[in-house]
């Protein structure tokens, strides 16, 4: 069976991306199972940069013989001129937790009515095979962003991000119907077709 690294340490992604995944004749590991990687300095510019940077990094402890697949979210608000963006892990600071994240996104859009508070998620997802060939599936999710945290399932911003053709936050609305309809779910989606595809052409 191949084996596909996922260049993350985030239980929760990993967690969601191991689910959109099941079927394929892959063993899916994470870098918690790996020799230790320091941990890559997201400082490019862009989702689809810092989504490389994590999955060439990861090459070095992964085995030439891996495929290689790494993910960089982030969240857009209107309202906020597009921040926190590619900055969404690290909005309350560099340390903080989804928590804190979140109290910072209400706070500043306090007093702001729903028709103000419009969001995108946004998804890149890096591939990176044995031969050398990279592929960038890029994809979103629009919504807006709730006065107060709802719902328990998910993590990071889920319990805010208003999905508004069901009118319930992706925490409200469970990890399965979220990932019909999410960023990461959608892009997953065209990851699992690229890497069927890499299988059959590789035997």
């Amino acid at each position: 069976m191949r084996q596909l690294v996922l260049a993350s340490r985030n239980l929760n992604k990993v967690g969601e991306i191991k689910t959109l995944l099941e079927g394929l004749p892959f063993e899916v590991i994470s870098l918690r199972e790996l020799p230790v990687l320091p941990p890559v300095e997201e400082d490019q510019p862009t989702l689809a940069g810092n989504a490389l940077k994590k999955a060439a990094a990861a090459v070095a402890v992964a085995g030439k013989e891996a495929v290689i697949m790494a993910d960089d979210s982030g969240l857009e608000v209107e309202a906020l001129d597009g921040r926190p963006g590619l900055h969404a892990a690290r909005f309350a600071g560099p340390d903080a937790d989804d928590a804190a994240n979140n109290r910072l996104l209400l706070e500043k859009l306090r007093g702001l009515p729903p028709e103000k508070r419009g969001a995108l998620f946004r998804c890149t997802i890096a591939i990176l095979f044995p031969d050398g060939k990279t592929y960038l599936v890029e994809e979103s999710c629009s919504g807006r962003i709730a006065e107060s945290p709802r719902g328990e399932a998910g993590f990071g911003y889920d319990p805010l991000f208003v999905y508004e053709p069901a009118e319930l936050t992706f925490a409200e609305m469970g990890e399965e119907a979220k990932n019909k309809v999410s960023h990461r779910g959608k892009a997953l989606r065209r990851a699992r077709l690229i890497l069927k595809d890499w299988l059959i052409l590789s035997g």
